[in-house]
């Protein structure tokens, strides 16, 4: 009987390893390609929209060839491929390391616009046009992420192809975060928190003194020194946006409520 048993625990034995031998290994594919044929691929796949895809051969690529150009290239191009797979967390961060490791590098320029971008795209989500969600209740974090990124590449490059775009870019989150600062006034306002709300819309005029919400955020500081009793900061806040915006509809007793803010500068 034991013998039995034994020559079946045997048998059985043999068949497994046998049967193990039937399936497949896994194995890498990858494991012998040089770092040209891995940065060919991945670009492959990043030209061909599959970034997942492109970002996984990047990082074999970093891991296995650490040094030279196509490491270089990798780790801008897996920043790139992160950005336009939205994931702008991962955009940023892998801008901020190439930054920091290749200060000197050619295209650092770039890294420095993407991370921009990267933020700026954040923004669209936060301070975004979709949304009804009230603005003051959004951290514009992000805008001034955005803005301080696109700032650094127009001051340390002011020749780089990226500045023009740049700049057009920080004008508009100019105006965006004034906006945010002058529905934050608006919102106390209409709450009865006077001081609250002239200090808001004179912080907008102060930081962002070109921007066009400005208009509103001068009728908001009429309106509350008026509330307050504040006759003579009332008629200066009033002498400036008549000085600044002679032809305002809030002037004319009109209202420009029912507008988009975003439309407030087209």
């Amino acid at each position: 009987m034991r013998h039995s048993l034994a020559v079946i625990l045997g048998f059985s034995l043999a068949l497994f390893l046998g049967g193990c031998g039937l399936l497949p290994e896994n194995t890498d594919e990858t494991k012998s390609w040089s770092a040209a044929k891995l940065y060919a691929e991945a670009k492959s796949e990043l030209g061909g929209g599959g970034y997942e895809a492109a970002i996984k051969l990047y990082e074999k690529l970093e891991s296995r060839y650490p040094y030279g150009r196509f490491a270089q290239q990798a780790q801008i191009e897996i920043a790139y491929a992160y950005y336009k797979s939205n994931e702008p967390a991962s955009a940023i961060a892998a801008a901020d390391r190439f930054i920091k490791l290749h200060p000197n590098h050619p295209s650092v320029d770039y890294m420095y616009y993407l991370r921009g971008l990267a933020n700026f795209n954040e923004d669209l989500g936060i301070l975004g046009l979709v949304s009804n969600q009230d603005l003051t209740e959004r951290d514009p974090k992000a805008a001034r992420e955005a803005f301080d990124a696109f700032k650094e590449l127009a001051v340390r490059f002011p020749n780089s192809k990226y500045t023009v775009d740049a700049i057009a870019r920080m004008n508009y989150l100019v105006n965006a975060l004034a906006s945010h600062e002058v529905h934050v006034a608006r919102y106390y306002m209409k709450r009865g928190a006077y001081v609250a709300a002239a200090n808001r819309a004179q912080y907008a005029l102060k930081t962002y003194p070109q921007a066009p919400a400005n208009e509103e955020g001068l009728l908001i500081m009429v309106k509350a020194y008026d509330a307050l009793n504040m006759k003579d900061l009332r008629s200066d806040a009033e002498r400036v946006m008549i000085k600044n915006f002679p032809n305002s509809a809030y002037l004319k007793g009109g209202s420009k409520k029912d507008v988009p803010w975003w439309q407030l500068w087209n």
